[in-house]
């Protein structure tokens, strides 16, 4: 970062409240909704809100709603009954905000265009953002701030973005959110995206949001690599899989060892994908 950008992302308001409101959007069909909670909080631990039905977009529809909560992520579950209304259900994640006005203020001036202004929702305010590289995110904010514990590990927002924008993407972000780079390897090993052999750009954020790993790549992905949303970090793996496997789930990738860490993805009824890992201590 320049000078100028560090006194641009300074001057930028601080609008982020703490890791564990940064919820994963996950949409599954209704039929799904049950087996994927189940799976989920078999996997991870923890428990979900009641669920509702609401209207969460700012023209008509309809979905179940839920919060499923783990030591280790955030899920905002949405089972629509009907038609979803564009572009909901590409935006990857939710990020809990103080101030709504001035969080889009913030990301407008950071380089990102706000696609669905403002609107409310039964229990407050939401807005979706993109970032340069066509990262969509939503802001939200609660008419009661909510007060949920603290994660026992971090997740990583998985972030996939083309050599010609991931400067800006990261000029953005970082601005926007008052992150810092803790990692940037431009030769990472490419087993992290299915690609033994070569090599790719791994570029690793910190900020009050939370984690956020940005995968610099070609496009030449194979499945199911690009579809992962986010990187859950488990105590140990091979407990965690088994219990994925004894809940419904599939494991897409088997574990493998890069960067301190052994990983696998996996895919959850309903069709989530995630990346899991564990450190090594290496």
């Amino acid at each position: 970062m320049t000078s100028s950008q560090a006194r641009d992302a300074t001057a930028a308001p601080v609008v982020a409240v703490g890791s564990q409101y940064d919820t994963t959007h996950v949409y599954v069909a209704p039929a799904d909704v049950d087996s994927f909670v189940q799976s989920f909080l078999a996997t991870f631990g923890g428990q979900s809100t009641k669920q509702g039905v609401a209207q969460v977009t700012p023209t008509p529809s309809s979905t179940t709603t839920q919060l499923l909560q783990t030591p280790v992520g955030t899920v905002s579950l949405f089972g629509f009954k009907t038609p979803i209304p564009r572009p909901f259900g590409d935006e990857r994640t939710g990020y809990l905000v103080k101030d709504m006005d001035a969080a889009i203020r913030a990301a407008r001036a950071a380089g990102a265009d706000v696609i669905v202004s403002a609107f409310p929702d039964p229990i407050g305010r939401d807005a979706v953002i993109q970032w340069p590289g066509g990262v969509n995110m939503q802001l939200y904010w609660h008419t009661t701030p909510p007060n949920y514990a603290a994660f026992q590990t971090v997740p990583e927002n998985r972030v996939y973005v083309s050599p010609d924008r991931s400067a800006a993407f990261v000029r953005s972000f970082l601005a926007f959110s008052h992150g810092k780079v803790i990692s940037d390897d431009p030769h990472a090993p490419g087993v992290e995206i299915g690609r033994s052999g070569d090599t790719f750009r791994r570029i690793r954020i910190e900020s009050t949001f939370g984690k956020m790993s940005v995968q610099v790549t070609d496009g030449h992905l194979p499945w199911p690599y690009g579809h992962e949303m986010t990187g859950y970090e488990v105590p140990q793996l091979a407990d965690t899989l088994v219990k994925a496997k004894a809940s419904g789930a599939t494991v897409l990738v088997e574990p493998y060892s890069a960067d301190g860490r052994q990983i696998a993805i996996v895919s959850f009824p309903g069709g989530y994908v995630a990346e899991i890992h564990a450190a090594t201590g290496q």
